[in-house]
């Protein structure tokens, strides 16, 4: 396992490294070409970060002739953009409001951070790809349980181990960090609980992110979310429950080895 979970918090730092790149890439352009973002449906695809590669800023795509611009388009997207976006581009580039000073500089840290982007979104691909091949040699059930999408069930792999060292599934969810921490002094108690955000943040990243999703798919999880906010605690504190509550299957699926089924979810927690 501890293969695995350096594999997978090394995706965790490359997706977040890629995620600081996007952030300063986008601060740019909007300095240096606002229009851009209209452009395509699906922001830093393939197709724009070839583009801003290529052409960095509207001075460079204005010496460009749209037959050059619409066969870029048609070969990074494998010719699902083509003439019109090109024309469109052009006109955009050539009535740009964007700063017109700074722009040689501009120019190369666009260029260099669309091409490491695409790299490190390379690395990305290869690292899931050998996950993969990772998660696919230990015999779980933990994708059966609604949230949990394969990355997903290697982090929990990967960080949890060995199920057998927690004696119950309050102690997994003591781990994760995701039990409930009331603040105490003498005889007072506060009325507010917070996670306590002890143990692997990895970990409870991994089960925050499928909780959510859980949310949204299972009506077990959706239930749950809904009575919590009812009775009026805030969403986050009402996720910590539903996070709670899936720990307490993933326990149990990993410890039996049995897939999840939503309907018997009512009996996961006295495992």
């Amino acid at each position: 396992m501890l293969g695995l979970r350096q594999l997978t918090r090394l995706r965790a730092e490359l997706v977040e490294l890629v995620s600081d790149l996007k952030r300063r890439l986008l601060t740019l352009l909007d300095q240096t070409f606002p229009e851009f973002e209209t452009f395509l449906r699906e922001k830093y695809c393939k197709t724009e970060l070839a583009l801003l590669q290529t052409y960095p800023t509207p001075s460079d795509l204005a010496t460009v002739d749209v037959d050059t611009l619409t066969k870029l388009l048609e070969t990074h997207s494998h010719y699902k953009i083509g003439r019109a976006k090109a024309e469109f581009i052009l006109k955009a580039a050539q009535t740009s409001f964007g700063v017109p000073y700074g722009h040689k500089a501009a120019r190369i840290q666009i260029r260099l951070l669309a091409a490491q982007i695409v790299h490190l979104e390379g690395q990305q691909k290869e690292l899931n790809r050998e996950i993969a091949t990772y998660v696919a040699a230990i015999p779980n059930c933990l994708t059966t349980i609604s949230g949990i999408r394969p990355i997903i069930a290697a982090v929990l792999l990967g960080e949890i181990g060995d199920i057998r060292r927690f004696r119950n599934a309050k102690a997994l969810v003591a781990y994760a960090g995701i039990d409930p921490n009331v603040s105490q002094s003498g005889e007072f108690t506060a009325k507010k609980t917070y996670l306590s955000k002890r143990g692997t943040r990895h970990l409870r990243r991994a089960v925050w992110l499928a909780a959510c999703a859980a949310t949204r798919n299972d009506p077990a999880f959706q239930a749950l979310l809904q009575k919590k906010m009812a009775e009026g605690k805030h969403y986050h504190l009402a996720m910590g429950a539903v996070a709670n509550k899936l720990m307490h299957v993933i326990y149990a699926v990993m410890r039996d080895n049995k897939p999840y089924y939503p309907l018997k979810l009512a009996g996961y927690p006295a495992a």
